[in-house]
């Protein structure tokens, strides 16, 4: 008998998706955003997305057998809800909310699933519903889907989820055993957002910018450990400073941050505009190594004994997109292997409640290969969306479409990649991409400024061929997802400088051909003509926007930029000349 699971995501009001497996499959998934057009899509459920879900996998809203989400009750006889109210003392109404109406925020978000489950036209009456702890759903995502045989350690670092904060434990025989969790305000992911606040990013956005400007500061220059209090096992967050609520905020006007007065008091103003400058960029430096130092010393203690017998560890949660937090993971002498969920977010959340709720009626979910799990488009579409397009653009239909590709890279020319499904989670995979030649100085620069709007200190990321990783990246990891920073050899600096962090590093994706097929020949063309089998891979999106989903989004987005070649299935689209 057929088990189909629908998985939802949205419980913290942000990062909305859904997933469908049947019988152990990942048929599909997507984030809300992209059908939507609102990056994150805040205070939204995943609709849209859900709808794609089904009509996907060519299945009636009466197939599905259960609805799995990523938020449960949380007992009062447990220590979250307890510790939250002794953490919280100076806002007596958040803190004997917790006590004496601790599920709240649970029977909110079944209401909104109910309403979603309806508008869907699924009979809620007729469906199981399964309502899972949002750190196991980060912990099944990426336990369950790592095709990890043996004893494996689970991290999860992220900002909150019900009122956890951080998960280590680890997964025997497809059960997950807890170690050790934290609660809220005690948070890694937490206090790394309210910094990033601070810093002038927004918070569930701009981590990946800290990350990014980090590199060019010095770490030792600041001392920001009276943010938080580590005594090897335990922390213990400064919410004087961080982690604030109520009127500890700092707010400009109606906005209130995740930070106080005393924080700019004592640092001050916060960043605001697009320079790296000091002291700000020493900042995002020292609030990294802060994170890293404290993140791997917690994974000797709570997962050191494990890891020194298997070797593997999994990572999920808003934290395991920290790169490089996750190379030095790696580094360590006793982790051999890692697979970090590449939709480690809260949209991941929606796969792992799925796959959570298809273990656990003996349906074990089969291992990830791919992220291809969105949307795909014909090329009788996209000839129909040129038509329909205002302006309307050139198009051509191109019989060899990684070669004509490399061409126009090779020569400089950035070129927007519209091909097959588009990726799950946050990472362009050469599905939904910008591209440029990375060894043709000052194409990083010229995407930066002219297509993508964005700070100039960003870094771009390669796509490589399995070929060529052993020798560009030193090592024989998978690196699929772009998940995990690696050191560069000294001769590919050089041969691929647009490409290569301030640092010495980059957050490759290695792509072999049965995953991606046309993008792997793509790579090819690019080492018969330049030596190089590596692109620059950036997401398709401007500054604020989520990646592009449909051919219509990926017009606009090409109208709405200096970009001259867009590869959108079998077609070259270009602009006429009094566009």
């Amino acid at each position: 008998m057929s088990l189909t699971i629908l998985g939802l995501s949205g419980a913290l009001t942000h990062d909305p998706s859904a997933a469908l497996y049947v019988d152990g499959k990942l048929i599909a998934a997507a984030e809300e955003e992209r059908f939507t057009r609102d990056k994150h899509a805040k205070n939204q459920m995943p609709f849209e997305a859900a709808k794609f879900c089904l009509s996907y996998a060519g299945l009636k809203p009466s197939d599905v057998d259960v609805v799995a989400f990523p938020f449960a009750k949380i007992s009062l006889f447990g220590p979250a809800r307890w510790h939250y109210a002794r953490r919280y003392w100076y806002a007596p109404d958040r803190a004997l909310d917790a006590i004496f109406n601790g599920n709240r925020h649970y029977r909110r978000n079944v209401k909104k699933v109910r309403a979603l489950v309806e508008k869907l036209g699924i009979n809620w009456d007729k469906i199981e519903f399964d309502a899972v702890e949002h750190h196991l759903a980060h912990a099944s995502s990426a336990y369950h889907l790592s095709g990890f045989k043996e004893k494996t350690a689970i991290l999860g670092i992220d900002g909150k989820g019900e009122y956890a904060t951080t998960f280590f434990g680890y997964g025997e025989n497809g059960k997950i055993h807890k170690i050790k969790e934290f609660y809220d305000p005690d948070s890694l992911g937490q206090l790394y957002a309210s910094f990033t606040e601070y810093l002038g990013f927004e918070m569930l956005d701009g981590e990946y910018k800290v990350m990014g400007m980090a590199p060019y500061g010095n770490p030792d220059l600041y001392d920001l450990s009276r943010l938080i209090e580590f005594d090897g096992k335990d922390i213990k967050v400064n919410t004087e400073l961080v982690n604030t609520i109520g009127l500890r905020r700092y707010k400009e006007g109606r906005r209130g941050f995740y930070f106080s007065q005393k924080l700019i008091d004592w640092l001050g103003p916060r960043r605001k505009g697009d320079i790296a400058d000091d002291p700000y960029v020493h900042y995002a430096a020292s609030i990294q190594k802060m994170f890293e130092e404290i993140s791997l010393k917690l994974i000797d203690h709570y997962l050191g004994d494990i890891l020194k017998a298997s070797g593997k560890l999994v990572f999920a949660g808003g934290g395991a997109l920290n790169v490089k937090l996750n190379q030095k993971i790696l580094d360590l002498p006793y982790v051999k292997e890692m697979f970090v969920q590449p939709a480690a977010s809260d949209a991941g959340t929606a796969v792992g409640a799925a796959s959570f709720a298809s273990w656990k009626r003996s349906v074990p979910p089969e291992t990830m290969r791919h992220v291809y799990l969105g949307p795909d488009y014909t090329t009788a579409q996209c000839v129909q969306a040129c038509e329909d397009h205002n302006p309307r653009p050139n198009f051509e239909a191109i019989e060899d479409v990684p070669a004509r590709a490399a061409e126009l890279l090779a020569a400089g020319h950035p070129v927007a990649w519209c091909q097959g499904r588009m990726e799950f989670g946050p990472r362009a995979l050469g599905g939904r991409s910008i591209l440029g030649c990375p060894s043709h100085v000052g194409i990083a620069d010229k995407i930066n400024e002219q297509i993508k709007f964005r700070e100039r200190w960003r870094p771009f990321c390669p796509s490589i061929l399995d070929s060529v990783a052993r020798e560009m990246i030193q090592t024989d990891h998978p690196a699929p997802y772009m998940t995990i920073t690696f050191k560069v050899a000294e001769s590919w600096k050089l041969r691929v400088p647009e490409v290569v962090h301030e640092d010495g590093t980059s957050r490759v994706q290695i792509v072999d051909k049965e995953t991606n097929p046309r993008y792997h020949a793509l790579l090819k063309e690019m080492e018969l003509r330049t030596g190089n089998g590596v692109v620059l891979n950036t997401s398709m999106n401007r500054r604020g926007e989520p990646m592009v989903c449909s051919p219509e989004d990926a017009l606009n987005m090409f109208y709405g930029s200096d970009l001259e070649y867009l590869m959108l299935e079998d077609l070259l689209v270009t602009k006429r000349s009094s566009d």
